[in-house]
């Protein structure tokens, strides 16, 4: 059965809440994530728009994410002792990849985790730099 590519803010909204349903349920990144958020479908509105902007750039969208990623992650790195691993965002990528070739394949299916390796790379380098400086 061939699947659809992602095409509309309800498909980046089924990633998006599918994905963070795993996490939720993971107990590597769980405990992570379970204690920091407290409003899950405020997240899932947010991080549905987040990435609504960054795979339909070009298009005319009714919102756009306006946010500092790296910011709340540094944030949830000091707040976690400064504990996020390499294997913490290799697992974040791997349910992100694998929950998108469970539901979508296609041009923007691609560029979805593309653009996800390239963010989970960013992140961690930039924490682990802010580690740096703060020595």
């Amino acid at each position: 059965m061939m699947k659809k590519d992602i095409e509309t803010r309800e498909d980046v909204n089924l990633v998006v809440s599918t994905f963070y349903d795993k996490i939720r349920n993971d107990a590597f990144l769980g405990p992570f994530f379970n204690r920091i958020i407290k409003d899950w479908s405020a997240h899932i509105e947010r991080l549905t728009t987040f990435w609504e902007t960054n795979l339909f750039i070009t298009r005319k969208l009714e919102n756009r994410y306006h946010g500092n990623p790296l910011e709340v992650h540094v944030e949830v790195d000091q707040d976690n002792n400064q504990s996020i691993t390499q294997e913490h965002f290799g697992k974040w990528l791997n349910l992100w990849f694998e929950t998108i070739d469970e539901l979508f394949e296609g041009e923007y299916a691609l560029k979805a985790k593309q653009k996800a390796r390239k963010m989970s790379t960013f992140l961690y380098l930039n924490i682990y730099q802010k580690r740096q400086d703060e020595q």
